[in-house]
């Protein structure tokens, strides 16, 4: 007997379109730890989805750059090294100006409880600490997708 698949898998279309969910995994600021970073990238693609990996040390430019020019439906940062209460809202500045409002931005890596409510505020959809399973985290991307706004871009 076959085990079925997890519901994940079920569905792996943007909402808005017949085409697949582009993601783009980021790895902001001076940490070079990106063992959890590639992790994430292939739950996602494991989940139907297309990912781009920016590597190593980007800054909020180059994260708002990729995500204009490979029009990506959901970023993903990663960041281990403490510098999120300056590099999240300057991607969500970068991604405002850039009339980007319906790309999903989720925050996943250290990321102290009492910082969560200000990085909300800022736009952030979805914050994932160690610990979360990959399957949640599909499923919140798939619940969370905005509709795209194609004539804006």
């Amino acid at each position: 007997m076959v085990a079925p698949l997890p519901l994940w898998l079920n569905c792996v279309r943007s909402v808005a379109t017949d085409r697949k969910i582009r993601g783009m995994v980021a790895k902001p600021g001076l940490d070079g730890h990106d063992r959890g970073a590639k992790v994430i990238a292939r739950a996602l693609r494991d989940a139907g989805m297309e990912v781009i990996y920016t590597g190593l040390r980007q800054t909020p430019e180059m994260v708002v750059t990729a995500a204009l020019q490979e029009d990506v439906d959901v970023i993903r940062l990663s960041i281990l090294s403490g510098a999120h209460n300056a590099i999240v809202p300057r991607v969500m500045d970068l991604l405002r100006q850039n009339k980007m409002d319906d790309v999903l931005v989720l925050v996943g890596g250290i990321i102290p409880d009492q910082d969560m409510e200000a990085l909300k505020k800022a736009g952030v959809a979805g914050i994932f600490q160690p610990g979360t399973s990959m399957d949640e985290i599909v499923s919140f991307i798939r619940e969370n997708l905005k509709p795209r706004d194609m004539a804006a871009r």
